[in-house]
């Protein structure tokens, strides 16, 4: 058997391996949806931010995460009250998105919101379509984010708006995406569930 040299392995790039990695054109092509964190302080003056850093933890106890910048006064109130709203923006609400993620000091002047009884922070009752109302229950400081565990003690789903879409740094309606034709497939017609009502809101405890 003839010998086959190999060539000797490529040796490290130690200027690039002495810089951190930017993790920011990564999640740039990872498209989400888009949602506004609120909570109220303790003279229930309102506040809130724009977030897509978000993720269901466990079904049970029903958590999920939160990952918001370590600076922001919103945590601040957040981490000091316990309690917070999380609101998923319909597709309409591209600036209600950009509102909240400019720190406008006058945003809750400037959207329509109410405080149910029993909610974790504002509703954005017009830009939301579905609000999960959630209790601190751990927090994990890293670099410069502090993630934020909750248990999530209710959830109000609106079924006659779609969400709204962020990634490669622009937004996207979800009937866009979803217009897109998909392949056919076989579908078992005893598990086909009815929609809901035009315009029906359901709340799941």
């Amino acid at each position: 058997m003839p010998h086959r040299s190999v060539p000797p392995p490529a040796a490290p790039d130690e200027s690039a391996g002495s810089r951190p990695a930017d993790l920011r054109p990564f999640m740039a092509v990872f498209p989400t949806g888009v949602s506004v964190v609120t909570t109220l302080d303790s003279d229930s003056v309102p506040h809130g931010l724009t977030c897509t850093s978000l993720a269901s933890v466990a079904l049970e106890p029903a958590t999920l995460v939160v990952c918001i910048r370590a600076a922001s006064p919103t945590l601040a109130v957040l981490l000091a009250e316990g309690h917070f709203a999380l609101n998923l923006l319909h597709e309409r609400a591209r600036g209600t998105s950009d509102l909240f993620a400019s720190g406008d000091p006058d945003r809750f002047d400037r959207v329509e919101w109410r405080l149910p009884l029993g909610a974790g922070g504002p509703h954005l009752t017009a830009d939301a379509h579905a609000v999960a109302d959630c209790a601190v229950v751990r927090t994990v400081g890293f670099g410069d984010h502090t993630a934020v565990f909750a248990e999530v003690r209710r959830v109000t789903v609106r079924d006659d708006r779609e969400p709204l879409l962020y990634g490669l740094r622009r937004y996207a309606p979800w009937s866009a995406a979803a217009a897109v034709p998909q392949p056919a497939a076989h579908h078992d017609r005893a598990a086909v569930l009815r929609p809901a009502p035009e315009g029906g809101t359901r709340v799941v405890r």
